[in-house]
């Protein structure tokens, strides 16, 4: 039998490798990804969908995809905007846009998974991609931090409603992870102090934060729903902050 599962945000980082990992020898994937250039690499089984994963019409689209291609297992939300903002120096609705444009990727997506589980009346599983940053903010992130904290909260307020219907509900909680875009800020003095804020002395693949996706996703974790897996080689209990003041 043929799984099919959605990625927003699939085109790179950790949604690429997310991608990659789901391909398997059969399976299909849909990617949301608002940049087709992002998927040139992508082969016969990848499935592209051009557009914003926070617009119903596109991920309802992808889903419809999906379920033409097999049975869908799987949801996840991968996509992010990646901007800081302050209150003391932003307009306070730049900074309620810049929370709303990432927590409503997950919405949306999550919207749009548990109806399409329901009305195949199959179970599925839904995985949402947060950050360290959910629980230890570093200054300038207010919007990103407090999205993915609700994001977290989202993940497991789904988790209680619609477990009953075999819809499992979990999220990944990267530190940080050597993507495209941890590569344009890359020097020795950043190596350096990647190093000495993960506990494992490094940053993570993203095939690494695949890895933990995939799980969630599989009939290994099939009583596993609600929770938030950090990936973050220790980061988070370390609790350094990147940022700190002498």
């Amino acid at each position: 039998m043929t799984l099919s599962y959605v990625v927003t945000g699939g085109g790179r980082g950790i949604g690429r490798a997310v991608v990659e990992r789901l391909l398997g020898d059969r399976d299909v994937v849909v990617v949301v990804e608002r940049d087709e250039d992002a998927l040139k690499w992508a082969g016969p089984r990848v499935v592209p969908v051009i557009g914003d994963a926070a617009d119903e019409e596109v991920t309802a689209w992808a889903a419809d995809l999906a379920q033409e291609s097999g049975t869908l297992a799987g949801w996840v939300n991968n996509a992010a905007v990646f901007r800081d903002a302050s209150v003391h120096s932003s307009p306070i609705a730049e900074v309620r846009a810049l929370i709303a444009a990432n927590l409503d990727l997950a919405v949306v997506g999550c919207a749009t998974a548990v109806r399409h589980f329901l009305d195949a009346g199959t179970p599925g599983a839904i995985v949402n991609v947060t950050s360290h940053q959910a629980t230890r903010a570093v200054p300038g992130s207010l919007p990103y931090s407090t999205a993915k904290a609700a994001t977290e909260g989202l993940t497991r307020a789904l988790a209680v409603e619609y477990g009953r219907y075999g819809i499992r509900v979990n999220a990944v909680a990267p530190g940080s992870v050597a993507t495209e875009r941890y590569e344009e800020l890359r020097s020795r003095e950043v190596e350096a102090e990647m190093a000495r804020l993960h506990p494992l002395g490094r940053v993570a693949t993203a095939a690494e934060v695949a890895s933990v996706v995939a799980h969630l996703l599989s009939p290994d974790a099939s009583f596993v729903n609600g929770a938030t897996i950090p990936v973050d080689g220790g980061r988070t209990v370390l609790g350094l902050d990147p940022e700190a003041r002498e």
